[in-house]
Order: structure tokens, then sequence, then C-alpha cells
């Protein structure tokens, strides 16, 4: 028995309307992609090629050459310098983060559960709106306005807090010229009088006379700074949370706040992550508002409410670039090299910062409301 064959069927397949658009679309993606790591390359060679120089440098050029290394009399190398700076960087970051991620959770928390609609786009928008304002304005108004304020809550923490320490570590005073350690309990005592480092020290809240310059004021501006980021990154995310296991959990006689501790913040874990790390890169980095507000020192302690104790990497940049030398191409100077092989730290420590949240957020992906 023979087959006839149609010519409908004869015919090929036709070609999806769309694919050209798709293959198109698929391109453009891989390209945005490719172009993002190209990019980050680049910069990373740039500083690379022009910092070089100070990673192969003796201790002796460099203490002839950049003139800003030597602090207090102490001639620093290049290690030592960053190594101040960075330890003033991550400090006021890590101040900022613990400032900021537990307002920014509950302003969230109240736009997206308990605020009326009507409220809660208003102070959508005006969140929104603080994410805009330049650093530079934060700065200004957190050295003419802000300061003032903080200085007598500073003078208030130093009366009625630093006593608490001093009764358990004990505190110095100054007989027939030299430094006498007495009271408090044995081992703390000990390391707040040999360890300069150590957190657990009366001169951690000492305040010095005159503008409130200091680190603690710089995580304030900081704080405030990054609290838009995080506040909106988090509203987002407990709004993903599924309708449904929000009405489940209340119909099972929960509370507004059982709901929320239940369903809210489990299922949003990883997105808080990622609003906290997303702000405290921004916080690492950030340059004119912190130059504008701190005192600049390069020590290793926790005195956060002296003055002349921190730096931090970008704001030691900005503070000598103006006035670094590049030299000529026949007597280079390493001055700009110096400031660059900063960069080139600060560069790295931001990538590993958001390396470390990718992780975070990976792990716990399975948890995220986006993935309900």
């Amino acid at each position: 028995m023979s087959t006839v064959t149609t010519r409908d069927e004869t015919k090929k397949p036709k070609r999806s309307v769309g694919s050209s658009g798709d293959k198109a679309f698929k391109g453009f993606a891989y390209g945005a992609g490719i172009a993002i790591l190209l990019l980050l390359g680049a910069v990373a060679f740039f500083l690379l090629l022009q910092s070089y120089q100070v990673y192969t440098a003796s201790n002796e050029e460099i203490a002839q050459e950049v003139g800003f290394s030597r602090i207090g009399g102490e001639q620093l190398t290049f290690w030592g310098f960053a190594a101040r700076a960075l330890f003033g960087t991550v400090l006021s970051a890590l101040m900022a983060l613990a400032i900021a991620v537990p307002l920014a959770i509950g302003i969230a928390l109240f736009i997206s559960h308990y605020a009326p609609r009507r409220l809660s786009q208003a102070l959508g928008y005006v969140i929104d709106l603080l994410a805009a304002i330049p650093s530079i304005i934060f700065g200004m108004w957190g050295m003419w306005t802000l300061e003032p304020l903080m200085k007598p809550i500073f003078t208030w923490i130093e009366d009625y807090i630093r006593p608490i320490v001093v009764f358990f570590t004990g505190e110095g005073e100054t007989v027939d010229g030299e430094v006498v350690w007495s009271g408090g309990f044995p081992g703390l005592n000990y390391a707040a009088e040999k360890w300069e480092w150590w957190p657990i020290n009366p001169d951690t809240l000492s305040v010095a006379a005159g503008p409130a310059r200091n680190i603690a004021m710089a995580s304030i501006i900081l704080a405030i700074m990054v609290l838009p980021i995080i506040t909106s990154l988090c509203r987002e995310v407990f709004i993903q949370t599924p309708r449904l296991q929000e009405e489940a959990a209340m119909a099972l006689g929960a509370t507004r706040w059982e709901m929320i501790t239940m369903t809210v913040l489990p299922m949003g874990r990883s997105g808080m992550v990622s609003a906290a790390m997303l702000g405290l890169g921004r916080a690492l980095g950030e340059t004119m508002a912190v130059l504008m507000v701190l005192s600049a020192g390069l020590q290793v302690n926790f005195d956060i409410f002296s003055v002349g104790q921190h730096s931090t990497i970008a704001s030691r940049i900005a503070l000598h670039w103006p006035e670094a030398s590049a030299g000529t191409a026949d007597n280079p100077s390493l001055e700009q090299p110096f400031l660059i092989a900063l960069g080139l730290l600060l560069f790295a420590l931001t990538f590993v910062v958001n390396f470390i949240a990718r992780g975070i957020v990976n792990r716990r992906k399975e948890f995220s409301g986006a993935n309900a």
C-alpha cells in the first residue's frame, strides 16, 4: 500500500519568529558580562602597572622620596603605612555597618509591613532621595551640624561609661614623671596597660577637647550614607515574601511580630546579607565625607573618640594626591605610585568583601524569598 505525501508534510519547519531576536539578546548579554570582566581586569592592570615600582623599591628609597609616610617622626614602610590605613578603613566601615544595619532592617520592616500604604510610599521616596545626595553634602552637614550635636553625647559616654571600664581595667596615673597603672581585674588591667591596641581600654572612651573629628564621627556619617542603600534593598526583599505564608502564620494565631520572625526574616536572610555587604563596600570606598569630618592619624588602636588617631585609605589618597609628584621620565618619583598602590589594596579589599558576600548568599539562596 503506497503512502501519499501531501504538500504540507514536505514543507520544512518554519523558523521561530523570535529566534533572531533571542540570539541577538543572548549575544548582547554575553558581551555585557565579558565587558565587565575586561573592565575589572583593565582597572587592576592599570593600578598594578602604575604602582609596581613601590613593591620593588627599598625602604630607604621610600623614606627618601615619600615624605608623607613619616608619621610623628617615625618613618613607615609602604606595608606599615598601608596596614595602618587599612585598619582605619575596616574599623570605620564595620562601625558604620553596626549602626546602619539594625536601623535599616527596622525601617524596611516598618515600610513593608506596618506603615499605611500612602505613608510607606512617601517613606520609600524619601529613602531613595537620600541615596542620591552627594557625599560632599553629607560631609558638610556632618562637619557643621551633626558634629556639635554629637559632641555632648560623646562627653556623656566618657562621663558615665568610662568609669565602668576603669573599674574592670584600672587606669594609669602619672607619678614623678612615670605612668603607674592601678586597679582593675587581673588580666584585663595587664592587657589595658601593655597593649595599646587592646579595645577594652579607658583611652577608648576618652574624649579630647575641641571638635569631635574622630573615627566615631566618621562612622556615624558613613552609617547615614549607607542607610538608604541597605534600607531599599531590605525593603524589596521583605516585599518578596510569599503572601500565602504570611497569611498562614497569621491564621495559626501568630502575632504580626511572630509572623515576621517566622517567615519574613528567615526568607530574607540572604537578601539582608547582600544589602549589608553592598553597604560595606560603599563605606570602605567613601572619600570626601570621611576626609571632611576626620582628623587624620595612623594609629592602630580603638580610641574611637580621640582625634588624630585613624585614617582610611580613600581619605589618605584624596588628602595627599594634589601634592603628590609623579616626577619625570629621567627622575621618577614614588609619591603617586605609593598612593596608587594604596588604591590597589582598596580595590582588592572590596573584591574580597564582595566575594565573601557572594559565597554567603549562594549558601543561603534556597531560603531566599525571591526563590520561594
